[in-house]
């Protein structure tokens, strides 16, 4: 073969590699491609805040656009649908709490959609602790006094707002009345924005939501934060008791938030989205922003963020359980 039928012959094989290597590169890294990350959440709240923060910085390492798309509704059923009817091409994401992921599928008949069928695990990146708190309109100064108004001015009833229905805030509610000898009547919202709204507003006495839906109203004295879920204080909040401190045992095991796709999703796309989070959670501005917002940040790996969310959902099990909730 003479040297310019070699050379061409080269050349030849040489782009053959190149489109070949562009058609089995992942969607996410093809020109012009932007990864649609839902949030089954109004704007305003603490997951969307969180979601755009990430995404901020992900596409940074990714090298693709990512945007956030607003999916509210049934408290993320209806993102969590969406994710299943996605192509599994890793430009449909799902950044979800323990709520959609581990509650809704066992409050509700037909959810339509089953996480450990439908979704893998992506990254796990924070958890966080569930709160109880009363709007600036009431006397109430702590949870022992927030328990004594109720009693006396409340005549023994109250109305507590919580973002969803069927969420881990409804039993929290449920447990807190029973606790107290005291009605209390879990009022469910489309989101926590829209919850905050009608306790600055004064239309509702006290809500039950995540640290980071109520810090920043805290701080500025608009509500306040009376107790908190888990095991120990907040970092954020130290003068804040636990449920535990107050008398209230069974609400230890502290919620996750993650990213999940739809099932097949190639691997190779999974594993480097996980390692790009695992490089925005070591952003020392994202720690402090995420510190800020009430969560506690780290990083989880797939099989870890799919440990965690069948663990809490067991642990969820019997509390739903126990509480005689038949789902609807």
């Amino acid at each position: 073969m003479s040297p310019t039928k070699s050379s061409r012959r080269q050349v030849l094989l040489g782009s053959i590699a190149l489109a070949a290597a562009s058609l089995a590169a992942p969607a996410w890294a093809q020109s012009g491609k932007t990864i649609k990350l839902l949030v089954g959440f109004p704007a305003g709240g603490g997951t969307d805040a969180i979601a755009r923060l990430l995404a901020e910085h992900l596409k940074d390492e990714l090298g693709a656009n990512i945007i956030v798309e607003n999916k509210a509704g049934a408290g993320g059923q209806l993102a969590a649908q969406a994710l299943k009817a996605a192509a599994p091409d890793g430009l449909t994401l799902f950044l979800s709490h323990d709520h959609s992921i581990s509650i809704l599928p066992q409050v509700v008949k037909t959810p339509g959609y089953e996480p450990s069928k439908d979704f893998v695990p992506v990254a796990g990146f924070a958890s966080f602790v569930n709160a109880l708190a009363v709007s600036g309109g009431t006397p109430v100064k702590d949870y022992k006094d927030y328990v004594a108004w109720l009693r006396g001015a409340g005549q023994g009833k109250g109305a507590v707002g919580i973002p969803a229905p069927a969420s881990t805030p409804e039993f929290l509610v449920k447990v807190l009345g029973q606790k107290n000898a005291l009605d209390l009547v879990p009022v469910p919202y489309r989101g926590s924005a829209p919850m905050m709204a009608d306790m600055l507003g004064n239309q509702i006495a006290a809500g039950v939501g995540s640290v980071p839906d109520f810090i920043d109203n805290h701080r500025n004295g608009k509500i306040k934060v009376v107790a908190v879920a888990g095991t120990s204080r907040q970092g954020v909040l130290p003068d804040v008791p636990t449920f535990a401190e107050l008398g209230v045992s069974g609400f230890e095991e502290v919620p996750y938030y993650g990213v999940f796709a739809p099932t097949g999703t190639p691997r190779a796309f999974i594993d480097n989205f996980s390692a790009a989070m695992a490089k925005v959670l070591n952003k020392r501005d994202v720690q402090a922003r995420m510190l800020a917002m009430g969560l506690t940040p780290g990083h989880m790996t797939p099989e870890q963020l799919g440990q965690r969310e069948r663990s809490y959902t067991t642990a969820w099990a019997r509390i739903i359980k126990n509480s005689g909730f038949n789902p609807q």
